[in-house]
């Protein structure tokens, strides 16, 4: 098989999302440092560019966040390169089996939980981010957004005005959705 990548922007100008004919990874996995990416040979290997600042896979793609100093228009090509050799050599992004999500908590909770696995996390990967419940407690969901969507200058509006007003229409019980700073 003919590995092709293809960049596409994020709504975050930091990120870049390389995207393959092939899927990587059932889930997600985020590299936001260096350290973190000791698990994953692919990561690793990435973060050994010095313009490289994080690492997020999901589904077909690999969003690469890179340093304040670094143009696009000088590195993408050679991350794309990079990125297309990588999946060849069928570079492990984490040594992990397939997992089901496993939704704990109150009925209300398993609920929220539900909603943001199935409407919520496939749009927000299409941006290249992330999506993690974290808690409820009276009335406000606590979330973690990962990937492009960290210090992106929209999730705010993405976090307002389409998670917390689906949340509020399908579990009344939510009153208001929160971020969790990383």
């Amino acid at each position: 098989m003919t590995i092709n990548v293809y960049t596409e922007q994020t709504p975050n100008p930091a990120t870049m999302k390389f995207m393959v004919n092939k899927l990587l990874i059932n889930g997600s996995e985020d590299f936001a440092t260096k350290e973190s990416a000791e698990s994953s040979p692919f990561a690793k290997e990435l973060f050994k560019f010095n313009f490289v600042n994080g690492v997020f896979f999901a589904s077909n793609f690999v969003t690469i966040t890179k340093t304040d100093d670094a143009e696009w228009s000088d590195i993408e090509a050679i991350l794309k390169e990079f990125v297309k050799g990588a999946v060849e050599a069928e570079l492990k992004i984490k040594d992990a089996a397939d997992e089901a999500p496993n939704f704990e908590g109150s009925e209300t909770e398993i609920k929220i939980q539900q909603i943001l696995h199935d409407y919520v996390r496939p749009a927000v990967e299409q941006d290249g981010g992330a999506i993690t419940y974290k808690s409820f407690d009276e009335g406000v969901v606590t979330v973690e957004l990962r990937g492009s969507c960290s210090g992106c200058p929209s999730s705010t509006i993405t976090l307002k005005s389409g998670i917390q007003n689906l949340l509020q229409r399908m579990v009344p019980e939510v009153k208001e959705v929160v971020s969790e700073a990383l």
